[in-house]
């Protein structure tokens, strides 16, 4: 038994990969496109209070991602899916530290430069 798993390629103790079927990701498809829609009719009707666009945008946006996570990488909170969402905590952290890093760097920036008047004012 051994045997034939390593030959297809997993070891001992290693389990296959599992992966959905025809249904789960067509699901998955039905689910990204409505949420594609709905974020391109949020974007372009009046019907929505213009400052709760971005919001709305955002939440859709998180859904989607939820879509794509679930349905086509398969991420889950299953016991043996522990590595993939340590890997996609320590992703989701680098990316934000990196974000919310650049944005304070680039305040902090902002607020100690020369005014721009004052800066031609030196410069004639």
């Amino acid at each position: 038994m051994n045997a034939q798993i390593e030959a297809q390629g997993a070891g001992p103790g290693v389990s296959s990969p599992r992966h959905g079927s025809r249904g789960s990701y067509l699901i998955g498809l039905g689910y990204a496109v409505v949420l594609t829609l709905a974020s391109f009719w949020a974007a372009s009707t009046d019907l929505i209070y213009p400052s709760g666009v971005p919001i709305l945008l955002g939440v859709l946006a998180i859904a989607q991602m939820g879509v794509h996570l679930v349905f086509f990488l398969h991420i889950t909170s299953a016991t043996d899916q522990t590595n993939n969402l340590l890997a996609l905590a320590f992703g989701i952290f680098v990316v934000a530290l990196t974000v919310f890093g650049s944005m304070i760097i680039m305040t902090n920036l902002n607020h100690s430069m020369m005014p721009m008047d004052r800066l031609i004012q030196i410069q004639r």
